[in-house]
């Protein structure tokens, strides 16, 4: 198999590609996504000041009265269970997500192999229609 068919068949070359195809996405998206959130913070601003006036001071009264009670409740006995049943959720999702983007990716460079493939394909036939006969001019001798 050549250079290129190993590489269109590794599964971190299709994961590559996917996340770059996603960047790309997402950063295209940005300008728009930009412009809401000036307008949005623009709309809101004074509002938000305000509430934080009021409120700031209830706000820390509240944290404080509820830190106590959740600090009783944890038991550190069920800290190693916990961490186990996050990471496994983490590493489930993030298997998930791995493999989204490799598919995404295969999607990539296939699309991108086809295209590639026109190309090389169009481009002799166009060179050969391109280039005028030669004429020859040197005479046949016979033995």
């Amino acid at each position: 198999m050549t250079l290129a068919g190993n590489l269109r068949e590794n599964k971190a070359v299709y994961t590559v590609a996917g996340a770059g195809d996603f960047a790309v996405e997402k950063i295209r998206e940005m300008p728009e996504q930009m412009t809401r959130a000036r307008e949005v913070a623009e709309k809101y601003q004074g509002e938000v000041r305000e509430t934080v006036y009021r409120y700031g001071g209830q706000f820390r009264e509240t944290v404080e009265r509820y830190r106590g009670e959740v600090q009783g409740r944890v038991d550190a006995k069920d800290l190693p269970g916990a961490a186990v049943g996050y990471a496994t959720t983490f590493g489930s999702r993030a298997a998930d997500f791995i493999d989204e983007l490799a598919e995404r990716g295969r999607k990539v460079v296939h699309r991108e192999a086809a295209e590639v493939a026109e190309i090389t394909e169009a481009k002799p036939r166009a060179a050969r229609t391109a280039q005028p006969k030669r004429k020859t001019t040197a005479k046949k001798t016979g033995s």
